[in-house]
Formats: structure tokens, sequence, C-alpha cells
């Protein structure tokens, strides 16, 4: 045998492009914030796999910043959208307004005509509003008057709501929960990064934070890395480990409702995104157990008796990952 021959594992699909542009999304996002990693590492990873997030968190952890700070270092097109218990269906989507000039309707486009979408407070706004974003979130269209208005690639809706205040508020149904790729849970800073984050605005003195950021990924970038992560290799026994996972919802004496199909094929293509992110063309089990709770809690119901005894989705779903065999 050669000792001198080169063994080195290479990739079959070259992420290294990929790679570099996540970590140099983290840096400019990292100037302003602290900490919040697994937060924006899931924001990334549902960009890339074409995903929503809707982000849960008292007031004052960042949320909103954040998201804003994604989009500013991506050089595509960017809406804010705050939600209302007023806000009608026409002001998010767009109206037709009549023209007298030809002397015929004309639409007029509303902010969801863009590539990253941010919906502050989702539940503040009544059903008839939220369920405006069904087929847009999950088909990229809308349909005004009979007519089907295609959104541009990248799209993405980033949402986000207040778990605490809930008077004034409209609960999301588990259908609009479902158009979720994951929904991220945001806690408190520790000591630390508390003392950092005070430190970082006691410097800035007058300036504005968001000032600091780049703009350098574009959509067309956006779009060949979405198409790089689809090419991700999943093995035939992964694919029946995601499968069992999520058969395992659906029979959980601790659970109400399990999950759906759309909940397996969120699973696959999350864990395909965090395979690229970690610079590999094949999904591992450790990139599915990571994806299995973000895409699985918000999509399942814990039955009424275990609810009143405290217990979360999330645990028990963690409890489902350490019965389920992974495969070798």
């Amino acid at each position: 045998m050669n000792t001198n021959e080169d063994l080195t594992f290479k990739n079959r699909l070259d992420l290294s492009e990929l790679q570099e542009s996540v970590e140099k999304i983290k840096l400019e996002v990292g100037k302003i914030i602290v900490g919040q990693k697994d937060m924006v590492d899931m924001l990334i990873a549902s960009l890339l796999a074409k995903g929503h997030a809707l982000i849960e968190g008292v007031p004052g952890v960042a949320k909103t910043v954040t998201a804003k700070l994604l989009a500013k270092s991506l050089s595509v097109g960017f809406s804010r959208i705050q939600f209302t218990p007023d806000l009608m269906p026409s002001d998010i989507l767009g109206t037709s307004v009549f023209n007298l000039k030809d002397s015929e309707f004309e639409f007029k486009k509303g902010p969801i005509f863009s590539n990253m979408i941010l919906i502050d407070e989702i539940n503040r706004a009544p059903a008839k509003t939220q369920a405006a974003l069904f087929e847009v979130m999950e088909e990229q269209q809308i349909t005004i008057d009979g007519n089907k208005f295609k959104l541009d690639s990248p799209f993405m809706v980033l949402a986000t709501q207040n778990p605490i205040e809930q008077e004034g508020t409209y609960r999301l149904p588990e259908a609009q929960l479902d158009r979720f790729l994951f929904k991220i849970d945001v806690d408190y800073p520790n000591l630390e990064e508390e003392i950092e984050i005070l430190s970082r605005e006691h410097a800035l003195r007058d300036g504005v934070k968001t000032d600091k950021i780049e703009s350098f990924l574009t959509a067309k970038q956006i779009t060949e890395y979405q198409n790089l992560v689809t090419q991700v290799l999943v093995e035939t026994h992964l694919l029946k480990y995601i499968a069992q996972l999520i058969v395992a919802t659906r029979s959980n004496q601790f659970l109400y409702l399990g999950a759906s199909p759309r909940a397996s094929i969120a699973i696959l293509k999350s864990s395909k995104a965090f395979a690229a992110m970690s610079g590999r063309d094949f999904v591992t089990p450790e990139d599915i157990k990571r994806a299995a709770v973000p895409v699985l809690h918000h999509r399942v119901i814990v039955t009424p008796e275990r609810e009143m005894e405290g217990v979360s989705s999330k645990q028990i779903i963690k409890q489902i990952i350490e019965t389920v065999e992974i495969p070798r």
C-alpha cells in the first residue's frame, strides 16, 4: 500500500462556499446579537431548507432584531408586517384598485410580495388574517379575484409571538402551525451573556446597531445553496429512522395528536440543511435528532391529563428520540 496515498474524504458536492457563507452570516449577526446560537443556526437551516420559522419568547430577548439582522445580511427584499387585531387580509396580500385612467382594476401588491417577511406578533391578528398566509406559505403563490400571483424565490416567513401575554391574542390553529418548519423557543441569556449585552450597549453610545451589518448574499446564491441542500444524500435506513420517529408520535399514550407526513418531510429537509451547514453531503442520525424537536414540538398535542401535570411536548419528543433505536 502506498503510504503517501491521499486518504482524505471528499464530498460529492462542493459545500465549501455554502459553509463560508453560513459562517459569514453568523459573524454578521454575532456583531449585534450575544449568544442565541441555536436560534441563528435554525433560522439559517430554515432558509436553506426553503422553510418558515416561528420564533417564540418573552419580550426583549431579541427575536425581532435577530430576524431583521438575518434579513439585512442578505441582499434580498425584506418586508416587516406588524400584526394587530384590526389588520385585514388585503393589508398583507394586496388589493385590486380601480384605475380611472384605464377604466379597469389594477392589482396593488401587498408587503407579502418580498423575499423575507418578518411578521411581528403573529398571534395578534384574527383568524381570517392569519389564514391569508396559508396558501402563500405552502405554495409560494396567492390567488386574488381568480388570478394567481407567483412570488419570487427565495421566500421565507419569519414570525414572532409572545407566549406569556395572551390577552387580545388569537391562538394559531394547528393547520397554521404546521406551515412552519421550525418553532424556535428563545430563552433568557445567561449571566456572562447579559454582562456582554450591557457592555456592548454602553460602548455603542448613540450609534445605530444595524449599521454594522453588511449585506452580501444574493437571491441567486441563496437559491443555488437551496438546490445544493436538496442533493444531500440520505441513506434508506435513515429514511426509515425518520418514519419510525413520526409513527412513534402517533402511538404515544401521552400525545392526543401525533405528527403528520408533512412533519417527516420537514425533518428530512432540515436534517439535510444541518448536514450541509456542517460541510457534509450526507445526513447522519445526529442531524435527524437535532431537527426532530424544533420540527415536532409545535405539531403534536399533549393529552389534557399530562398537560395538567406540566409535561411539555418537548419532553415527550425527547423521550421518543431516546426510545427509537438509532440505525447503525
